[in-house]
This record gives C-alpha cells, sequence and structure tokens, in this order.
C-alpha cells in the first residue's frame, strides 16, 4: 500500500498492529480441492443444515472502524479480511477415515485439557473418526529415536479433562528436527496434527510444514494459540488468559490485605507476563485494589523526583498502605545486563527477578528514610498457570477445537485459529508470530488502568 494511503488511515484511527496487514496474503493454503460432503447434521431440514455451513469465501474484516473502512472503499481497495473459521459443506479428509495427532508444547496454561478433550470428542463423534494420537512432551515426542511413546486418546480416557489444569500430554520446551518429527507422522500415518502452543510452537509448525511439502505429502497442520501472556497478534484474546487473571485477582486480594493490616504496609504481588502486560493490568482492573500497576510496555524510574519510590512517599502521606502489580517483564533494566542476555529452551529473554528485586530496593531506601514499612511480596506464578480454566475458558476452549478440527478435515494447513472482532478466523501462521501483541500506552485497556489506579501516566524523568 501506498505510504500516503498508510499514513492518511493512521490519522482516521488506524492501530498500529494493524499496519502489517498490509501487502500481506492472508489467504490459508489447502492441500487440494474438497472431495467428499460432510457427515455433519444441524436439523432434519437440509435448507436450514445449508445456513449452518461457512461459505469458503466468507471473510470478517481485520479492521472494523466505519473511518477507516469506508476509506478503504471510497479509493476502491479492499479492506484486509481474515478467513472465517467454522464447518464446511465440503471436505478434503474422508470422514471415518482421518487420523490425528495433538502435540501441547511450552510451559502450562489454563485450558490445555480442555482442547485435546474437544478434538479428540469432535473427531470421535462428529467426524466419525475413530484415531486420535496423543504426542507425550511436545515435539520430543514426534522424534522416536528420544523414546516416547504415542497415546491413544479415546472418548473415556479424556472425560472429565476439561475440568483439570496442565495437560494429559505433558509437554516440553525447545525445537527439534522437523525430518525425525516428519518421519513420525507418516509412520503413524496422521493426516491432520494439531500444535496447541505459542509463538515457539507455531514456528516450529511451520518447520514441519515446509518439510511436509517438500516430501509432497497429504498432511495438515492446524495451529491452536496457547499463550497465557495474550500475546499473539490479530487476535482478540487466547484461552487461559481470562483465567489466569481471575486466578491472579485472589493474590492481590491477599496483598492487599496484608497491606492494609500494618503501617506503611505494601504488597507486590509478581504476575507473567513477559513482554505484554495483560495479566497484570486486566487483574488490577477487576480488582480495583491496585495502586500502581507495573508493565513491560511502560518504562519507570524507581528514583528520582518521578519516581515509584518518590510517588509511595507521598501515598503514604495519604493512605497508609499500597499495592504494587509487577509484570515479570516490567523493569528489565534493572536486573538485567544488556549485553549478556541470555535465552531459554524455547528462544526468550531469561528475565531477573523484578519482584525480589523491588522487594529489596524499596526496603532499602524507606529503612534509609527510617520511615517503618511492612513488605509482603507474593508470587503465583505456577499456582495461576497449572490451574483450571474458569467456565468462560473453558467453552472458549471447546469452540477452538471445533473450530480446528472443522479446519483439518477441510484440508486447510498453516493455519492458527484466532478469535477477533466477535468471530473465530483463520490466520497465516507467519502472521500471527511476526511480532508480539503489546498493549499500547495509548489504548483504553490501559487509560482504564490508570484510572483505576490513580497512578501517573509517566514513572519517568522529572
Amino acid at each position: 500500500m501506498d505510504i500516503n494511503m498508510l499514513s492518511h488511515l493512521s490519522e482516521l484511527g488506524l492501530e498500529d498492529e494493524h499496519k502489517d496487514l498490509f501487502d500481506r496474503d492472508l489467504s490459508i493454503p489447502r492441500l487440494g480441492e474438497p472431495r467428499f460432503d460432510s457427515p455433519l447434521k444441524f436439523s432434519r431440514d437440509i435448507k436450514e443444515d445449508d445456513a449452518m455451513f461457512v461459505p469458503d469465501n466468507e471473510k470478517v474484516l481485520a479492521i472494523i472502524d466505519r473511518n477507516v473502512v469506508d476509506e478503504f472503499y471510497r479509493v476502491l481497495i479492499p479492506p484486509p479480511a481474515f478467513e472465517k473459521a467454522g464447518p464446511r459443506r465440503r471436505l478434503y479428509f474422508q470422514p471415518g477415515e482421518t487420523v490425528s495427532a495433538i502435540v501441547t508444547c511450552g510451559g502450562l496454561c489454563p485450558g490445555l485439557n480442555a482442547v485435546i478433550r474437544g478434538i479428540v470428542m469432535m473427531n470421535y463423534y462428529r467426524y466419525n473418526n475413530q484415531r486420535t494420537y496423543g504426542i507425550r512432551y511436545g515435539y520430543a515426542g514426534l522424534v522416536k529415536d528420544i523414546g516416547h511413546e504415542v497415546q491413544f486418546l479415546t472418548p473415556k480416557n479424556v472425560e472429565g479433562l476439561h475440568i483439570a489444569g496442565g495437560t494429559i500430554l505433558g509437554s516440553s520446551r525447545g525445537p527439534q528436527a522437523p525430518e525425525p518429527m516428519v518421519d513420525r507422522l507418516e509412520e503413524l500415518g496422521v493426516n491432520v496434527l494439531y500444535t496447541i502452543g505459542g509463538d515457539g510452537t507455531q514456528r516450529g509448525a511451520m518447520a514441519v510444514i515446509k518439510e511436509i511439502q517438500r516430501r509432497n505429502l497429504d498432511i495438515a497442520v492446524v495451529g491452536i494459540p496457547k499463550t497465557i501472556d495474550n500475546d499473539l497478534q490479530h487476535m482478540d484474546k487466547s484461552f487461559g488468559m481470562e483465567t489466569a487473571f481471575s486466578k491472579a485477582c485472589d493474590a492481590i486480594y491477599a496483598g492487599h490485605t496484608e497491606a492494609e493490616a500494618s503501617e506503611n504496609g505494601i504488597g507486590i504481588i509478581k504476575l507473567m507476563g513477559r513482554e505484554s502486560g495483560f495479566i497484570a493490568a486486566n487483574a488490577t482492573l477487576a480488582t480495583n485494589e491496585v495502586n500502581y500497576c507495573l508493565i513491560p510496555e511502560v518504562d519507570f524510574d524507581l528514583d528520582g523526583p518521578n519516581g515509584l519510590l518518590a510517588h509511595l512517599e507521598e501515598r503514604f502521606k495519604r493512605k497508609s498502605h499500597a499495592v504494587i502489580v509487577v509484570a515479570e517483564g516490567a523493569g528489565q533494566k534493572f536486573v538485567q545486563d544488556p549485553d549478556r542476555k541470555e535465552k531459554d529452551a524455547s528462544g526468550n529473554n531469561k528475565l531477573g527477578d523484578i519482584g525480589v528485586y523491588m522487594q529489596k530496593a524499596i526496603k532499602k531506601h524507606f529503612d534509609s528514610k527510617k520511615i517503618p514499612t511492612s513488605i509482603k511480596y507474593i508470587d503465583p506464578s505456577y499456582i495461576i498457570r497449572s490451574c483450571a480454566p474458569t467456565p468462560n475458558d473453558a467453552i472458549f476452549c471447546s469452540q477452538l477445537a471445533q473450530m480446528a478440527v472443522h479446519a483439518g478435515m477441510s484440508g486447510r494447513t498453516n493455519l492458527l485459529l484466532g478469535y477477533a472482532n466477535g468471530q473465530f478466523i483463520h490466520l497465516p501462521i507467519s502472521l500471527a508470530t511476526a511480532q508480539r501483541k503489546k498493549i499500547s500506552p495509548h489504548s483504553q485497556l490501559w487509560l482504564s488502568v490508570l484510572e483505576a489506579t490513580g497512578q501517573p501516566a509517566s514513572m519517568k524523568g522529572t
């Protein structure tokens, strides 16, 4: 798109996150033309049935701001749109004969088991597919020489999983070579591989797809976004995030109770959020007990006349307690050497512990001024990520699983299921993983946080 047009649309309200949609192919690859009728029956009326199937050319607008959309049509440029997810009338894979495999990778996240259960049930009861394999311990389970046994999944052994935390399949971090993974898929006779994970998992899926294409195999790869940080682009939410911030509320309430019980009491709660502060921001809004919310997207200082410590001192003159929520990726300039960044097995930067650092820094500051404080530090990270999903998250997991199986049976591949503008969509994996979704300091979400906490928009400099 012409740079002047892009600039003009930005003036009308085009969000930064949408700019990478232009000049991109948003279509979803298919293994071939559909060959079989869908066995799905929604009613006894054929016409009603037809209305339930999603046409192959149905789209969901990526941008819904009226001024921006009108401008697209004014200059005769179609606005960017995603393929709509859902059941198709015609399928590529034969119902009753399609073999599926499921793999879960990366850290735990509420809802993993619910998604696994949903895929198995959808395959078995709606598409009559009897064989679904569970791959043990992430991509390592697809490398036969490592020695993990493949698990046969049936409705009987996934019953009740939707109310259990963790993953029945186990998980692991780190990439594996695509060649032995595709060897295993061929050996098992897999037609559709469902990859449940975040950006690292989906980049691994792209490597598998490339090897599948090199061998000219009929194997579809369908990704289901699992990121507790909600940091995948072009989707409103990912499963587990709502559960995470809901569970985090318990830690915030505990921190507030402890802080309120002491003179100059301070509760510090560190929440998950490596590069994106969605859990911290939403938990702050849900509790209305937080006075300072610190996220990776908004830099802050501790010292100086406009730093956090100065604002804490001012608060103690008005109130005798304070609650601070800090995302794990915030304030890394205080705890990490920028010239010696280490990586974990998934390729993410290893983080310094900002929570412990802040606890010590705040104590040292107030001790030097002989101001008594009582600081309680709470880190609920593993409790949050290992719990069962909330009912609303469980619904979302089931729907994602259903949409994933619809996509797989239609022969679509190299896609990630998403949810945007109230609709389930198909996203090219490369687009969703190109960059992390972050909170804009100018967004309504962050404005709501500032209004709820009363903290200044900036705690930098003077």
